[in-house]
């Protein structure tokens, strides 16, 4: 299907008038993982809180993404599970841990479990939490009702106000014209860092030397699954099955046969908040850029179409897959890494790896760096001590330029290697909820967030019940 050819020229547009709403505490732009730890960490520690958000529910990736598994935020033995619970969807290779991320991500876990809209996180699931994407925005808004957090949906974040070293607030664009929203300071959640970009906040996209970033996904969810004739395959072929990942000798009968061109070398599959339910991440969408309306265009169609490949594969050389059918695809294109504000430190992988501590630790992280190589076929996976979390710094959270501003997800101050780590979504809750809780002190005393003493965010953390450090 052909898309709209890329824009050759520019045009003046007029002036215009913006409706400005009354100032706030706290803006957070975004709603997703990041954005709802924003709104939750400042909301509990005493700030009026704005959560603006651009679709008509809560969730970001987690949700309109479909991405339904939260990865492990558990601590790894690295020791592979015994061969009788190796008959899963899950993975195989983590081995008992500790948890190492608490607060508001604790709290929805336990809520979405208590709704039954989770299965916890345990050896059987890989430490994964497998989720319901309806039930999690339920959770979510209930969250931010009973923290009174106000909301703001239908709203895209287009530009940035600033004089000249402070931004003061942003411009939405609205079905009732430009809006305005003010606030003391601004967390950009945007998992883009679009916000800090509008303010001029320097930034860094791909690997060097030829940044490419991160091949994109369209995830989907298939029904109908029998898992009995899965099970007896992987028994009768062990070295075609491991844990999430696998099918490379059917995967290769149907390429002999035409039927198959999807740039991967294995199919990656994950169980579902519900039986019968498969979560499939085996999309892999070449050359896009998720900051570029073209391609994240081209992304989205071409996911798509090799959703009905894998799903046409999946149905005729797969067994336990014959009577399945897709369920739901995501209302967007998933989309690993954009760019990464620079801040006042810089994660790097070898902090990751090396599960390097800082003096101003405001959260952690553990799972893997997670690599799917931007040409094709590929993933690298590398993972930290056994037992270990890297701590990620407040710095992380701080832009360069300009003050009042705060990033938190997947945008944070990190390398590529290092965002292969911590893009997950516990870990943008968490230092979504860090950043709410900086943002909160700076308004509370006046201050601006580069000023706030990280001592006094981990204190409140530690109120708050987050963890910050793998013995809690």
């Amino acid at each position: 299907m052909p898309i709209a050819k890329r824009a050759v020229s520019t045009v003046l547009l007029p002036p215009r008038h913006a409706k400005v709403m009354a100032e706030t505490d706290v803006l957070v732009v975004g709603g997703g993982p990041a954005g709802i730890g924003s709104a939750m960490g400042a909301a509990q520690t005493g700030a009026k809180v704005l959560l603006v958000e651009q679709y008509g529910f809560l969730g970001g990736c987690a949700t309109a993404g479909l991405v339904l598994t939260m990865a492990s935020y558990y601590t790894s033995s690295n020791q592979p599970l015994t061969q009788p619970k190796a008959l899963t969807l899950f993975p195989l290779d983590h081995g008992e841990g500790t948890p190492i991320i608490g607060g508001v991500l604790s709290e929805l876990v336990e809520r979405l479990i208590l709704a039954n809209g989770a299965v916890a996180p345990s050896p059987s699931t890989g430490f994964m939490v497998p989720f319901d994407p309806e039930i999690f925005k339920q959770v979510t808004l209930r969250m931010l009702e009973e923290a009174g957090v106000e909301l703001l949906f239908y709203a895209f974040a287009s530009d940035a106000l600033c004089d000249n070293t402070t931004i003061q607030g942003v411009i939405f664009e609205t079905k009732s014209g430009p809006v305005v929203a003010k606030a003391k300071v601004i967390i950009d959640c945007t998992g883009d860092g679009d916000v800090a970009a509008y303010a001029g906040a320097p930034y860094e996209m791909g690997r060097n030397p030829d940044q490419r970033v991160q091949p994109m996904s369209l995830m989907f969810l298939l029904n109908g699954f029998n898992f009995e004739p899965f099970k007896r395959y992987v028994m009768e072929h062990p070295d075609q099955w491991r844990g999430v990942r696998g099918l490379e000798a059917l995967m290769q009968k149907a390429k002999n046969q035409g039927e198959l061109e999807i740039p991967r070398e294995n199919i990656l599959l994950f169980g579902g908040a519900h039986n019968s339910e498969v979560l499939v991440n085996s999309t892999r969408i070449l050359n896009t850029s998720g900051t570029d309306v073209w391609d994240l265009t081209h992304a989205t169609l071409e996911g798509h179409r090799q959703i009905t490949e894998l799903t046409r594969f999946l149905r005729r050389y797969v067994p336990g897959f014959e009577q399945t059918y897709v369920q739901q695809s995501g209302a967007i294109v998933g989309t690993r890494e954009t760019r990464r504000i620079i801040g006042e430190y810089q994660l790097t992988t070898k902090d990751v790896l090396q599960a390097q501590k800082f003096s101003d630790g405001i959260a952690l992280g553990s799972y893997p760096i997670d690599i799917h190589n931007p040409h094709g076929k590929g993933t690298i996976v590398k993972k930290i001590k056994a037992g270990q979390a890297y701590e990620i710094p407040l710095r992380c959270l701080i832009p360069k330029k300009p003050e009042n501003l705060l990033v938190a997800g997947r945008c944070i101050s990190g390398t590529h290697g290092a965002n292969a780590s911590y893009r997950t979504i516990p870990v943008c809750i968490a230092t979504g909820h860090a950043a709410g809780v900086c943002a909160a002190i700076a308004t509370k005393n006046n201050q601006t967030p580069r000023t706030v003493k990280a001592t006094e965010v981990q204190k409140e953390l530690l109120k708050q019940k987050a963890y910050l450090d793998n013995k809690t």
